[in-house]
C-alpha cells in the first residue's frame, strides 16, 4: 500500500533534498552557536555568559512547547509556503540577532528563530519524503539527516571560527544570506499542492499503539544519549586524558562517523525499518558501555566515540521514517509530536547528566546512557513482538517502485 504524491522530477527532487538538507544543518547551527561564541558575545553585549548560555536553553525550550500548536494552526498551508515562511523568516530573525544593541532584543530574535525552527521540524519531514516514492522515503530521510549530523562538527567549528577572526555578528549575518538562498530555492521549485494532496501526508499503516511505543522508543534512545552528548568534551578530557586541544578534532571524527552513519541506514531503512530501528538502539548500548568500560583509554575512546556517532546518526532518520508510517493522526501532526518528544529528551538527558556529574562524577555518565538506550531497545522489541510486521510492507513498496522503474533519489 502507497500513497502517490505530487509528479516530481528525481532532479528536482534532489535539488530541493539538498537545500532542506542544508537547512537543517543552518537551523541546528544556529540554534548552537551561541555557545561556541560565548566569550565574543557577553563582552559585547555586556553580559555574562551564563545569559549568553541561556539563549541556547531558551531555544530549546521554545521548539518543544511550539511544536504541536503551530503544526495546528498551519495544517491547511501548502508545505512549499511553510517551509519557505521558516527560512525566510529564521533568515530576517538571524539577522536581527546580528544587528541588535541588546540582549533583550537579542532574546525576542532567538524566539523568533525557534519558532520557526519548531514548524520547519514539523514540516520538512513529510514535505520532503512526499517528494519521492514510498520505496525511497526512507533513503530520503538519512540523507536529510546529514545536515543534522554535520552541524555541530562543521556549522558550529565554522560560525565560532569566523566570529574569532571577525565578529559574532558576522557569523549569524552569513547563516542569515544562506538562509535566505533556500528560502529562493524552496519558493522557486518545491511543488505547491494542499498538505492533504502530498505523498507523504498520510501513514500508510496508521496505529495508535505503534505510535505510543515509538515516542516512548524517541524519549528513551534521546534521553539516553544526550547524557553522554552533552558532557562528552568533559568525558574525554577528564577520563580519557586528552587535552582541549583534541577536542575539534575528536568531534569531527563524531561527526564524519555520523556521516557514514546516516548514509549506511539509508540503504537498509526502506525495507529493513524494524531492523533498522533495533540495530542502531543495539550499536548505540554497545557503544555507550564500551565508552563506560574503555574511556579511560585514548584507543578505546576514540572508538567508542566514532561508534556511538555512527550509531546515533541513524535515530532521527529512523525515527522520521518511523512515524511516516505509522502515525494515526496524519504525519504533520505525528511529527510535530516526535519533534517535541525529542526535544523534551535533549532537556532530560541533559539534566540527568548534570545530575550525575554532580553527585558521582562524569565517569559513570556513559553507563546511565546505555543503561536509558537499553530500555528503549527493550521498548522497541514489545513493540515488534506486539503488533504485525512492518518489515514485509516496506519490501512491497521498495519492489513496486522498482517494477515502476522508479529510481530512488
Amino acid at each position: 500500500m502507497t500513497t502517490a504524491g505530487p509528479a516530481v522530477d528525481p532532479r528536482r527532487a534532489t535539488i530541493i533534498l539538498v537545500a532542506l538538507a542544508s537547512s537543517t544543518f543552518l537551523f541546528v547551527t544556529v540554534e548552537s552557536l551561541p555557545s561556541g561564541l560565548l566569550t565574543l558575545m557577553a563582552p559585547d553585549l555586556d553580559r555574562p555568559t551564563s545569559q549568553i548560555g541561556l539563549l541556547v536553553t531558551a531555544y530549546a525550550l521554545v521548539v518543544l512547547v511550539s511544536s504541536v500548536p503551530l503544526a495546528h494552526l498551519t495544517r491547511a498551508v501548502p508545505r512549499r509556503w511553510v517551509l519557505a515562511a521558516c527560512a525566510g523568516v529564521a533568515a530576517v530573525a538571524t539577522l536581527w540577532a546580528a544587528l541588535t544593541p541588546s540582549y533583550e532584543q537579542l532574546v525576542i530574535a532567538r524566539v523568533v528563530t525557534a519558532l520557526a525552527q519548531a514548524l520547519f521540524w514539523v514540516a520538512v519531514v513529510p514535505a520532503t519524503a512526499g517528494l519521492f516514492p514510498a520505496g525511497a522515503r526512507g533513503k530520503a530521510m538519512a540523507r536529510l539527516a546529514i545536515g543534522n549530523s554535520l552541524a555541530p562538527v562543521l556549522g558550529v567549528p565554522a560560525g565560532t571560527w569566523l566570529g574569532e577572526i571577525t565578529s559574532w555578528r558576522t557569523t549569524f549575518v552569513a547563516v542569515a544570506v544562506l538562509s535566505t538562498i533556500i528560502t529562493v530555492i524552496v519558493i522557486v521549485m518545491f511543488p505547491s499542492v494542499a498538505p492533504s494532496a502530498g505523498g507523504a501526508s498520510e501513514a500508510p499503516f496508521p496505529s495508535g499503539r505503534r505510535f505510543g511505543f515509538l515516542m516512548v522508543t524517541t524519549v528513551l534512545v534521546v534521553t539516553g544519549a544526550f547524557g553522554i552528548i552533552t558532557f562528552v568534551t568533559q568525558y574525554l578530557q577528564d577520563v580519557a586524558g586528552f587535552s582541549q586541544s583534541d577536542i575539534p578534532l575528536l568531534l569531527l571524527l563524531q561527526g564524519g562517523a555520523g556521516v557514514a552513519g546516516a548514509v549506511v541506514v539509508g540503504r537498509f531503512l526502506d525495507r529493513r525499518p524494524a531492523g533498522s530501528l533495533l540495530v542502531g538502539c543495539a550499536l548505540l548500548v554497545v557503544a555507550l558501555l564500551s565508552l563506560w568500560a574503555f574511556g579511560d583509554s585514548k584507543a578505546g575512546a576514540v572508538v567508542s566515540l566514532a561508534l556511538f556517532g555512527f550509531a546515533f546518526s541513524t535515530v532521527p532518520p529512523v525515527m522520521s521514517h518511523r512515524v511516516l508510517l505509522v502515525s494515526p493522526r496524519g504525519t504533520n501532526m505525528g511529527q510535530a509530536i516526535s519533534s517535541s518528544l525529542f526535544n523534551l529528551g535533549i532537556a532530560a538527558g541533559s539534566g540527568l547528566g548534570a545530575a550525575l556529574v554532580t553527585v558521582v562524577g562524569v565517569r559513570s555518565v556513559p553507563l546511565l546512557s546505555a543503561a536509558m538506550v537499553l530500555l528503549a531497545l527493550v521498548t522497541a522489541l514489545v513493540e515488534e513482538r506486539r503488533n504485525p510486521p512492518l518489515g514485509s510492507v516496506a519490501a512491497a513498496s521498495v519492489d513496486e517502485v522498482l517494477e515502476d522503474g522508479a529510481q530512488p533519489a
